[in-house]
């Protein structure tokens, strides 16, 4: 079983912690964090981009010039495309982006992700947020302490909101609940930072 380094919010470490291998010393499977990835990037695009094309734009209903004898070129409206102000030809129109992705292969692709942050060593567990209040001053020297580099990953077993109010400031620091654990927020971030409760809960639901 792999072990990573278990510290308080002090910073002082006060023992290992035990990782399951199903989870944390599983096969790194690279095209199937990518297609998760990707997949997530689509996720979010809200699709609603528009243009209008000539049928759309307001205008252009006589013919600009008679169609013959006139030395110009053939006209029939002044918003097609080649003219200033007509309407866009082959623009992006709003359209759905989802990817769907097997719930199998998305597991895998967690699983992968959470493999390689235990290899490199970017991998801690914390006892418990040790906050009465919001307090960015203490998260910051908590962060420094462990030294979490420019984009820490802070995972939580529940919903606090001083955790959260607390890491909002800081630049690159981003907190998750467990249930909200992604591949794209664990590769887009430098370190991870899971609670003791948090890591049990991930072994649990993929671990089977």
């Amino acid at each position: 079983m792999p072990r990573v380094k278990q510290v308080n919010f002090q910073g002082d470490v006060i023992g290992e912690f035990e990782l399951s291998d199903a989870v944390f010393s599983a096969p790194v499977h690279a095209p199937a964090m990518h297609q998760v990835v990707v997949a997530h990037l689509a996720n979010c695009r809200l699709g609603t981009h528009d243009t209008k094309d000539r049928g759309e734009v307001r205008g252009g209903g006589r013919k600009p010039w008679r169609q013959k004898h006139t030395g110009r070129a053939r006209q029939g409206s002044t918003r097609s495309p080649i003219w200033v102000g007509g309407g866009v030809a082959h623009g992006p129109h709003p359209r759905d982006y989802h990817q769907k992705v097997n719930k199998k292969v998305r597991r895998l692709a967690l699983r992968s992700a959470l493999t390689l942050k235990a290899q490199e060593e970017v991998l801690l567990v914390l006892d418990r947020f040790d906050l009465d209040a919001p307090k960015t001053k203490a998260m910051l020297a908590f962060l420094g302490r462990v030294q979490s580099g420019k984009k820490p990953l802070l995972v939580t077993h529940e919903s606090d909101p001083r955790v959260h109010k607390s890491a909002a400031n800081i630049p690159g620091a981003a907190v998750l609940h467990v249930d909200s654990l992604n591949v794209y927020d664990l590769l887009h971030h430098d370190q991870l930072i899971v609670t003791a409760e948090a890591a049990r809960k991930i072994e649990e639901v993929f671990g089977r």
